[in-house]
């Protein structure tokens, strides 16, 4: 017997697809714009906003017949704000410098509409599991975007990738800086982001011909 059905499959494969949170749903595009000119703080922030929706959306599934529904906004901000701070301090006790350059960015987790969205939207009519299920593909369909826009600012920005040199290097101009190639500084800019992240749903929607005919 398969540990995960069709019908669950699709809580994974449709955000990471079909139905990304980013690219069709435009949600969290911020920190896509933001933070997005390092590829490292891109994974990073990937993988926090994986554990906050993964184990928040548990949390809240696990609570949904308990929370009074006057106060589940509340609820909900203080389930994802105790999971925020959880990765704020783990960032700052094993990635000091990294913390530093996301600190603001992290703290705004707690207000992402993706994970809010999904609080509201599934956790609180599912189990566990499904919901488990529903954040980590959220979470991921988010993460490849994120991921995908820091790897091309970086690389075509900066001429690395994690901080390693992988186009040569531009002061003694090897690699490719040795046939004339510069760094184009505008793509760490945010506005280059929102260009990057708009090709990307360019690409997707005319690939996918029943997003077309929806809209």
């Amino acid at each position: 017997m398969a540990l995960i059905s069709k019908k669950d499959a699709a809580l994974i494969k449709d955000p990471f697809l079909d139905n990304n949170p980013i690219t069709i749903q435009v949600l969290g595009i911020c920190s896509a714009l933001a933070i997005t000119a390092e590829l490292k703080a891109s994974i990073v922030m990937s993988v926090s906003v994986l554990f906050v929706l993964g184990l928040g959306n548990v949390v809240i599934s696990l609570m949904r017949n308990i929370i009074p529904s006057k106060i589940r906004i509340i609820v909900q901000l203080i389930v994802v704000a105790t999971l925020v701070i959880i990765v704020d301090l783990v960032l700052k006790a094993f990635a000091y410098e990294l913390s530093k350059t996301l600190s603001v960015f992290v703290g705004l987790i707690i207000t992402n509409c993706i994970i809010m969205g999904r609080f509201e939207a599934f956790a609180l009519g599912n189990g566990p599991w499904r919901s488990f299920l529903d954040g980590i593909g959220n979470a991921v369909g988010y993460a490849v975007i994120l991921i995908a826009v820091g790897f091309f600012r970086e690389l075509l920005g900066s001429g690395t990738l994690l901080g390693f040199k992988v186009l040569g290097d531009p002061i003694e101009k090897t690699g490719l800086y040795a046939i004339g190639y510069e760094n184009n500084g505008f793509m760490l800019l945010s506005p280059m982001a929102l260009i990057v992240v708009g090709i990307i749903i360019w690409i997707q929607r005319t690939k996918n011909t029943s997003l077309i005919e929806e809209n």
